[in-house]
Formats: C-alpha cells, sequence, structure tokens
C-alpha cells in the first residue's frame, strides 16, 4: 500500500485566504504533498489589514495535533502565528511528544501590513521551548532584530544558534534592495552564511509569502532535500508564485501569490519512511 506524503502546519486562518493556515495547505498541496493542519487562531483580516486575533484554546491546539499525529504521522511539519505563550507550549509539548522531525519554525511576529501577530510574552516562550526542536529556524530581517537585538547577518545568526536553532534562514524579502532578494542560510556548524538570491519581482501581492516559503520548506524536506536544496527549491516556487501572481487584482492591499501557477500530482512513497518514488517527481 502507498502513502502520501503527510505536512502538518500550525498556524492561524486568515480569513482573506492569502497567509496562514489557508497559504500552507494552498502550498503543500500545489507540490504534490498531503496537507494536514492545526489551527492556533482565528483573524479578521484582509488585504488591508487585521482587525481582530483570537486564539484558539491551547488544549484544542493540543489535541489537534495529537489527533493528527496518531493517525496520520506528518513527514514535515512548520509552525506560522502562535499567538500566546500557552500555545506556544503546547505545541512544544505535542511535537515532543510525536517525535516531529523535518520542523520548520516561522516565527511570526508581524503581518505584511504591520500588525502585531503574537503577544510578546509568548517570544521567550518561543526560542526556548520551540526552536531547538526546529530543523530549520526563517526569522525575517525585522524578526531577526527583535529576536537578537542585532543587525548583521552572521551575527543573528550566531546569537540563535546559541538560542538553540540549529539552521537559520534570514529572510531578507523585506529590504530596500530593489534589483534582486537575498536570504542567508547559516547551517550548524559551518563558519559562512549561505547566499540565495532571487530576482525582485515588482509587484505588490505578496501577502503570505513568508508563510508559503516556509510551507514549502517542510514539504521539500519531506520528500528528502537537504537543507540547502530544500531552501533553494522554495525560494525558486516564491519567486514563481510571485510572478505569476504579479499582474492579479485581488483586494485593495497586499493581495496574495499565485501558489497554484504549477501544481503537481500527489506524491508517494511504499513505505512510511522511505523516499518518494522517482516516478512522482
Amino acid at each position: 500500500m502507498k502513502h502520501y506524503i503527510p505536512i502538518l502546519t500550525v498556524a492561524g486562518s486568515d480569513s482573506s485566504g492569502g497567509a496562514g493556515i489557508q497559504a500552507d495547505i494552498k502550498t503543500i498541496s500545489a507540490i504534490g504533498c498531503y496537507a494536514m493542519s492545526a489551527i492556533t487562531a482565528i483573524t479578521a483580516q484582509n488585504t488591508t489589514g487585521v482587525r481582530a486575533i483570537q486564539g484558539i484554546d491551547p488544549d484544542i491546539v493540543s489535541d489537534q495535533i495529537d489527533m493528527v499525529c496518531t493517525d496520520i504521522p506528518p513527514m514535515g511539519a512548520k509552525t506560522g502565528m502562535l499567538f500566546s505563550t500557552d500555545i506556544v507550549m503546547a505545541v512544544s509539548r505535542a511535537f515532543r511528544r510525536h517525535a516531529i522531525q523535518n520542523l520548520v519554525v516561522d516565527p511570526v511576529m508581524v503581518s505584511t501590513s504591520g500588525s502585531l501577530l503574537i503577544d510578546r510574552d509568548a517570544i521567550e516562550a518561543m526560542t526556548t521551548q520551540l526552536f531547538p526542536l526546529a530543523t530549520l529556524v526563517t526569522p525575517n530581517q525585522s524578526e531577526a532584530r527583535e529576536l537578537t537585538g542585532e543587525t548583521d547577518p552572521m551575527a543573528q545568526a550566531l546569537k540563535l544558534h546559541d538560542m538553540g536553532c540549529r539552521n537559520v534562514l534570514l529572510k531578507g524579502g523585506d529590504t530596500d534592495r530593489t534589483d534582486m532578494k537575498v536570504d542567508y542560510l547559516y547551517l550548524d556548524g559551518e563558519e559562512d552564511l549561505i547566499s540565495l538570491t532571487a530576482d525582485a519581482v515588482n509587484t505588490n501581492n505578496t501577502h503570505g509569502t513568508g508563510c508559503t516559503l516556509s510551507a514549502a520548506i517542510a514539504s521539500y524536506l519531506a520528500l528528502g532535500f537537504d537543507i540547502t536544496d530544500a531552501t533553494m527549491r522554495a525560494k525558486l516556487y516564491v519567486t514563481r508564485a510571485l510572478q505569476y501572481g504579479s499582474r492579479v487584482a485581488i483586494g485593495h492591499g497586499h493581495g496574495p501569490v499565485n501558489h497554484l501557477f504549477g501544481p503537481r500530482h500527489m506524491k508517494y512513497v511504499n513505505t512510511k519512511f522511505s523516499k518518494y518514488d522517482s516516478e512522482n517527481q
């Protein structure tokens, strides 16, 4: 019997469909994996901003993860907006309980429109409880500065490594550079950063790019790619999603990328622990 490649996303819901759980499910599905979810918060938002956020009871968040993992063990996972200290703790305990592998932590703090998406008290819990469980942590520049107090990418990476992050992707997509977007990948034990570049896309439709990138990395890790290859493939996926969505008007603010520009067939493995069939590539 063959099995799909299940990926779990633990994040908040975006009522406008461009970020959060909705973006993650689209991304995971477009890459050819099986998307599962545990919702941490409900947001009232659209492309222009966030009006309200209501966190889900931490016990319900934990139960969602338990029910999924005991029936369909994920081969990869990602986190997005976790909202509160209690939710961060509940998610961390659940991940330890189920020995989650290929975990990508996107420390979501601020939306594209500038709205705060997490309680400040939850940041310390995230760094001490969740970061050490992650295969990769993916802060953008503003999040990296908030977490480390540093502006230099190497200094940020080293401080995050000291917090327990084995590998770090410093996303530079929100910098002022206009010709290209540069991200920096720090791998455990390496002395230098790996620069990952992509042509800049002239578009206002950037809503959910961070969610999309982390979901794509988790999917490619589960497909058997190493961290560098998984990150490069995910970055290419996001760039193409930006390009294909650049001339489509959805909403009056920061619209979504085009997650479904080239969806793949669902991939599968012959056992839950073998690499996916080459015929599905």
